[in-house]
């Protein structure tokens, strides 16, 4: 029996929130820029955005030249985050966001295992960068030593970083999406977040490197993140976590579909590059199956295989195939996909990807969606692998629609 959620249940409470147009105005601009802005209108507010945020970003400079431009953006950035705190829009535990001016809703949790400190961590954040129409949902394993400290540096650095670079190459890219037709207008926006991803994540890696405060030498973490705009979702993925979308089909049975592949070093692009890089791939006799990331003949150890083929950190291997590149795809959301599933390995390796949407879709009440995915999967630990110690597991379920549970799921069959 699900115990009664002891989380607290986290609505946004959107009316109090501060646009981003009126929070950066008030701070940093100037009587004309103020002015200039009530020429803003819904049609053209992505690119006007934009524009608002690279004047306001050249305002700073001249307020504060030791300021970089990069600088000025992640000020912006991290001050949004905090309003979004603030206003109860991101969730970094176990919880719940229902967003009142979408049609998200979201459930968290995350349970520690057997091998020591949870190395897990989360975070969602409803109306991204003050946009109605926007989510972002991320999930990071970390591994090795300080694998917990590397996971939360990543889970703090992401969202701002990613809506910094996407306001950046968005104003960068303004004149070729205003005048996009609609099927191109999409792809466009796809490759601009595309863009944006593959400057935050080498970005973040750089500064995991530069930690005085942080060994990530032989530490490192997983990152699975998902971004909501309107009906176009982005997925990028670094590691072994996975996203699995909840979609029906044409029979009325709700279907698992995988939108991520599990990054591991014997899938034949990873093995390629990695030997390419002089690393090396192989399992263990004691591991069969399990294929990890090696140094070259010859190399002292300096540490373990590493069972995956892309992570942050893990610095001692990342000269010889290991990257932190991520693999980046988008899927557009129909009437009939119910929601995305984002879990850590914990989860999948000891359940499948109908039995974790069935777990969920047959959940009564969406708040314990999350919770429940996670008792079942470390009940599967303890059944099918005895002896073993769980794996720390967490899960984040991401509702598209504004139905309930019962509305929603329980009328639609599994096959």
């Amino acid at each position: 029996m699900i115990r009664k959620r002891e989380t607290k249940n986290r609505v946004c409470k959107s009316h109090l929130k501060k646009p981003f147009e009126s929070l950066y105005l008030n701070q940093f601009a100037t009587p004309e820029i103020r002015r200039s802005s009530v020429t803003l209108t819904e049609k053209t507010k992505m690119v006007q955005f934009s524009a608002l945020f690279n004047g306001l970003a050249k305002n700073i400079l001249v307020k504060n030249g030791k300021k970089s431009r990069s600088d000025v953006g992640r000020e912006a950035a991290d001050a949004l985050a905090k309003e979004a705190r603030k206003n109860d829009l991101m969730l970094s535990s176990s919880g719940t966001i229902n967003g009142e001016q979408s049609d998200n809703f979201v459930s968290v949790f995350s349970k520690g295992g057997k091998k020591g400190v949870n190395q897990d961590c989360l975070v969602v954040w409803e109306e991204f960068g003050c946009q109605e129409d926007m989510i972002f949902c991320g999930i990071f394993d970390g591994h090795g030593p300080w694998g917990h400290l590397v996971a939360k540096r990543v889970r703090k650095l992401m969202p701002s970083s990613l809506l910094c670079n996407w306001q950046e190459t968005l104003a960068l890219n303004s004149l070729d999406l205003n005048s996009s037709t609609e099927p191109d207008k999409s792809l466009h926006q796809f490759d601009i977040w595309k863009q944006s991803y593959l400057k935050t994540c080498s970005a973040i890696d750089q500064d995991l490197e530069q930690h005085p405060g942080i060994d990530s030498f032989h530490s490192g973490t997983t990152a699975l993140t998902i971004v909501r705009q309107d009906d176009l979702i982005v997925i990028a993925n670094i590691g072994d976590s996975r996203a699995v979308l909840a979609t029906t089909s044409d029979d009325g049975c709700l279907v698992p579909l995988q939108l991520t592949v599990d990054l591991k070093p014997n899938l034949p692009q990873e093995t390629e590059r990695i030997r390419q890089s002089k690393g090396r791939v192989f399992a263990m006799l004691d591991e069969p199956g399990v294929y990890r990331v090696w140094l070259p003949n010859g190399e002292a150890p300096g540490g373990p295989g590493l069972a995956i083929s892309r992570a942050f950190g893990d610095y001692y291997i990342k000269g010889f195939g290991l990257i932190s590149e991520p693999e980046i795809t988008q899927r557009n959301i129909t009437c009939r996909d119910r929601f995305v599933i984002l879990a850590t390995d914990g989860v999948w390796d000891v359940l499948s990807n109908r039995e974790a949407v069935e777990v969920v879709s047959s959940t009564p009440e969406r708040e314990e969606s999350a919770k429940r995915l996670v008792q079942h999967a470390i009940c599967a630990w303890k059944r099918k692998k005895p002896g073993m110690a769980v794996d720390d597991i967490s899960a984040i379920c991401l509702f598209f629609h504004n139905s309930t549970s019962s509305q929603s799921v329980n009328t639609i069959k599994l096959p």
